[in-house]
């Protein structure tokens, strides 16, 4: 019976590692429906455009399940490895600690930019490009952190996502990602 237990707490943690493969795959796919950076005059201009503002939508919900279902993973992971969990402060601490997020604080501050356009009905042009635009910047933060954390998951716990369906096109992304990030410190 404690077998079965430990079994499913695994598997668990393996659908929740596809979870967080298939949450990058979709914002990146929403992501690459804009054009970045978003400027204020683009939205006036069309503000009516549905297939613009359902990208937008899309982004703001698939930035919020992809740190929600990286959040839920670490948790999960912690506890398996034995390792105390009381508060999300002392999880994400020490998932700093060993390199799989930046920091706490960028942490926050991607928690902090997605639940302001939860409860912000903004109508301020200006206002909503400048929250996309720091989703935008703040997205492959979150990749590369899954990135770690999937890795850390398979090196210490021997768990990988439950099936590599994804997989080619989280690595794809990484790819472009990290390409991207070095051009731009060029």
């Amino acid at each position: 019976m404690t077998k079965d237990i430990l079994a499913a707490e695994q598997q668990h943690l393996a659908s929740l590692l596809e979870a967080i493969q298939r949450c990058v795959f979709f914002l990146d796919a929403s992501d690459k429906k804009i054009a970045w950076p978003l400027m204020p005059d683009v939205l006036i201009q069309k503000k009516k455009d549905q297939s613009l503002f359902e990208a937008l939508s899309a982004i703001n919900e698939r930035f919020a399940k992809l740190q929600d279902t990286l959040g839920a993973a670490m948790r999960h992971a912690l506890i398996l490895q034995g390792e105390q969990a009381e508060t999300f402060l002392k999880v994400l601490t020490f998932y700093e600690k060993i390199g799989v997020i930046d920091s706490v604080g960028t942490w926050q501050l991607c928690r902090t930019a997605r639940n302001l356009a939860a409860h912000d009905y903004e109508t301020e042009y200006a206002s909503i490009a400048e929250h996309f635009n720091t989703l935008h910047e703040l997205g492959p933060m979150l990749f590369f952190a899954s990135e770690r954390f999937l890795e850390r998951c398979k090196s210490n716990l021997g768990i990988a996502p439950a099936s590599k369906e994804f997989e080619p096109e989280f690595l794809a992304v990484l790819r472009q990602a990290r390409k991207i990030s070095k051009d731009s410190m060029l």
